[in-house]
């Protein structure tokens, strides 16, 4: 399996830390946030990796290189501007010979082992299979309805305990993306919604340790956290 590490957006909310460093070189316990995704990647056996860059993304480029330091073999997707989620990853299918792929989004910390992800079915009857975790308390509505069966729908009320946050950790079959123009920007939700209308998204409840980076306060904490 191969796997595509997000690293192209802005991080408006990370200001000023983001003015002249892109937000997955940010530091947490000595080690930029997107070093520790390649290198779990790496001891998983999934050392294919491409990494699409837009804002400061020849910084990152620089630190990462061809990936060789790590035990990887790392390609670079640019974009003159970001993408988004889904048309990021559109841009980059040719990469992954046109089967199921690991996507991490790069500006988040978590624990779970992507091993795991060799183990993952994905079939031609689902599109996506989407990590979850509990709701933080940045985002207590969650996002996505996790059923005991493993079937993910959009969420219908607000209080069941089985509406959850999708994590930015996915595997994806590429005919997902296929209806969107590689030239333009295009967010994931709504192709993940589409999805589900045709019960063809599943996932899994992560129950470790999860962090979304999103402001300079989080980082700080998942620093000192780590750090014990």
């Amino acid at each position: 399996m191969r796997a595509m590490i997000l690293a192209a957006g802005r991080g408006e909310r990370m200001r000023p830390l983001t003015d002249h460093t892109p937000k997955p070189l940010l530091k947490v316990a000595g080690k930029p946030l997107i070093t520790w995704h390649i290198e779990r990647l790496v001891r998983a056996g999934i050392t294919d990796l491409v990494i699409n860059l837009a804002w400061l993304g020849d910084q990152i480029q620089q630190a990462l290189g061809d990936g060789s330091q790590y035990g990887a073999s790392i390609c670079y997707s640019y974009e003159s501007t970001a993408l988004e989620t889904a048309g990021g990853i559109a841009q980059a299918l040719p990469f992954f010979q046109d089967e199921p792929f690991l996507v991490i989004n790069g500006d988040i910390w978590c624990d779970w082992d992507p091993a795991r992800a060799l183990a993952t079915a994905i079939n031609n009857d689902t599109q996506a299979w989407l990590l979850m975790v509990d709701n933080p308390a940045q985002h207590p509505q969650g996002d996505f309805q996790l059923h005991p069966s493993g079937l993910i729908t959009d969420k219908t009320g607000q209080d069941d305990a089985s509406i959850l946050t999708f994590s930015g950790i996915g595997i994806y079959r590429p005919a997902l993306f296929a209806s969107i123009d590689k030239r333009q920007a295009a967010p994931l939700a709504p192709l993940l919604r589409q999805a589900m209308n045709a019960r063809q998204v599943c996932g899994s409840r992560h129950t470790g340790l999860w962090v979304d980076v999103g402001t300079p306060q989080r980082l700080a904490q998942l620093d000192m956290a780590l750090q014990r």
